[in-house]
């Protein structure tokens, strides 16, 4: 195990960092968050030219068969730039899910589209009771015939309401737990299928309702089925938790580079804010934090890299915890910044709303922490 990255990453997270600072700087997310699809697809295609949706998908599906550390370099920058994109959804969510269940068609067909930066993706899962677990899920999907039926409503879908495709998580009618679960495969315009944008509080990462009304699906569009699906499912989850941790680390680190600047720039009284100490405590405390949730998350990194078994502990362990570092990194950057932090026109306001959003999504801190105590046996 190695904490450092190699030359190669190293080169990656650069490249990353200029093509973000350079085509998608904070005024370029400011006027996408005004747009209904909150991302720019011309943008979207020259990612893919780059070869950053292909990252971690295997050679034989279409993709650049690199492991999920590069991913992670590239989310760790994105969560730096606040960036607005189906990145999360198609190439964490979707992706990881459809390489764990899919059929080899399903896979070379959908894993190769998604590569190619022709097709997103998002996961179906959470209904109005805000559940994550197997028994939360209610959406009907009644056999009939070669189809299914689903019929329901989905909630906090992540880009649900521009995905070209949707993995919906439905119940087989009369069954409980995982046994009668499938993940079926739905095209987002399918007839019956409504999808509506959610107000919510991160305007840089959009959620949306998503209805079905006797949707029919054809029964070769199912991905999965029974305990393994929800075990596949279960394994999406921790993976897209670290990769939620690896956002916050850059959002954190960009915040706190925001807030130490400030502090040095910033005069009153005759001397820069941060020779008063009371500055300096709240920038060390944020350094702290900062440096500790990076350890939590490359750790978390490699252990989905590798498979380990140890995932499920460290999964809910990164995701706690960075997402909280990350929340104190924005909520003392604000505080640091003093009244022009509170600001609509101050960019901190947008770090603040990411680090709430994703400290919240697929389950809070204390959700993961007991998470983390059932998988240690507490």
């Amino acid at each position: 195990m190695n904490f450092s990255f190699t030359e190669e990453q190293d080169f990656l997270r650069e490249t990353v960092r200029r093509f973000l600072d350079d085509k998608a700087p904070i005024d370029r997310i400011r006027a996408l968050m005004e747009t209904d699809q909150v991302h720019d697809p011309a943008l979207w295609q020259e990612m893919a030219g780059l070869g950053w949706q292909a990252m971690a998908i295997p050679e034989e599906y279409g993709g650049a068969g690199y492991g999920f550390l590069e991913l992670m370099v590239i989310l760790e920058e994105m969560g730096r730039s606040v960036f607005a994109a189906p990145f999360l959804s198609s190439v964490v969510l979707g992706a990881t899910l459809i390489e764990a269940l899919g059929t080899e068609d399903q896979k070379k067909s959908l894993l190769s589209e998604i590569a190619a930066g022709t097709t997103t993706v998002a996961l179906a899962l959470t209904e109005p009771n805000g559940r994550w677990d197997a028994d939360g899920v209610e959406v009907v999907g009644q056999p009939e015939g070669d189809d299914f039926v689903v019929s329901g409503t989905k909630r906090f879908v992540v880009d649900g309401h521009t995905a070209d495709t949707l993995l919906v998580v439905v119940r087989r009618p009369g069954t409980a737990g995982t046994d009668g679960l499938s993940v079926l495969i739905v095209d987002g315009d399918a007839a019956g299928v409504t999808r509506t944008k959610q107000e919510s509080m991160d305007q840089t990462r959009p959620l949306a309702d998503v209805g079905f009304d006797n949707v029919r699906v054809p029964a070769n569009q199912m991905l999965g089925d029974g305990a393994t699906a929800w075990e596949a499912i279960d394994r999406t989850l921790s993976v897209v938790s670290v990769a939620l941790a690896a956002e916050a680390v850059g959002g954190a680190q960009a915040c706190l580079d925001m807030a130490v600047e400030y502090a040095k720039n910033r005069i009153q009284f005759g001397r820069p804010i941060g020779s008063f100490q009371a500055i300096k405590h709240k920038c060390a405390d944020v350094l702290v934090a900062v440096e500790s949730a990076k350890s939590a998350a490359y750790y978390a990194g490699w252990a989905v890299a590798e498979s380990d078994e140890e995932l499920e502990i460290v999964a809910p362990l990164a995701k706690s915890y960075c997402t909280e570092a990350y929340f104190k990194a924005a909520a003392e950057n604000i505080q640091i910044h003093g009244g022009i932090g509170f600001t609509w026109e101050h960019d901190a306001h947008l770090y603040f709303k990411r680090a709430k959003s994703i400290e919240l999504m697929f389950g809070s801190p204390a959700y993961h922490r007991a998470r983390l105590a059932d998988a240690l046996g507490i």
